[in-house]
């Protein structure tokens, strides 16, 4: 597995929500920890200033900016739920998103991570820049373009329980993927719940 995201060979062909959840179960959540690839563009690139302009031109600060045609990419949010944690206890959520093809993305991607209640933000968060927005209830992370088919990237938002929160299980969380190159489509949000747990609790 290629850091921080897998590769399937026949893309959405060969790996649909199944086949995403089970290479997840098998380490990729870990290899998130990794260093970011190239690709990995947390906002786009600024245009490059323009040098010499020919006489009677546009200044530089007119001309248009050359933006990138949408692709043909579908992403999709795999259903990963945190792992279980006692009341006033920390877990992760792993918010990942896969890119089922068939091109590569060409426009940022932002995943958006909304909170259940009783449950806060716990920074540091993967990647650094994750911003927490909505009073709290939503961390949002934005990824640059060049997202490949059969690819995924990963988020890792840390969050605290509440003392007072109940033992069993949390509802009210989930994951969601908004692109210019998938504006529609299936996939693109899912739930997640948290076990609440005695202290020293697990599965």
């Amino acid at each position: 597995m290629e850091q921080y995201g897998l590769r399937g060979g026949a893309g959405r062909r060969g790996l649909g929500r199944i086949g995403w959840a089970a290479a997840v179960t098998a380490g990729c959540a870990a290899a998130a920890l990794a260093v970011g690839p190239s690709w990995a563009v947390r906002h786009p690139v600024p245009h490059p200033e323009l040098g010499a302009v020919a006489p009677g031109a546009p200044q530089a600060s007119t001309l248009p900016a050359v933006v990138a045609a949408p692709s043909r990419s579908h992403l999709e949010v795999v259903r990963i739920d945190p792992d279980p944690a006692p009341p006033g206890g920390t877990t992760t959520v792993h918010a990942f998103v896969a890119n089922e093809g068939p091109d590569t993305t060409a426009s940022p991607f932002t995943v958006t991570v909304t909170l259940p209640n009783g449950v806060t933000a716990d920074p540091p968060f993967y990647p650094a820049d994750c911003k927490v927005v909505a009073g709290g209830r939503q961390v949002r992370c934005v990824f640059g373009p060049g997202l490949k088919e059969g690819r995924s990237a990963t988020a890792l938002v840390p969050v605290l329980l509440s003392e007072d929160v109940p033992l069993g299980i949390l509802e009210g969380g989930s994951v969601e993927v908004h692109s210019a190159d998938d504006p529609g489509g299936k996939g693109h949000r899912q739930p997640f719940d948290i076990k609440v747990v005695e202290t020293g609790g697990g599965d």
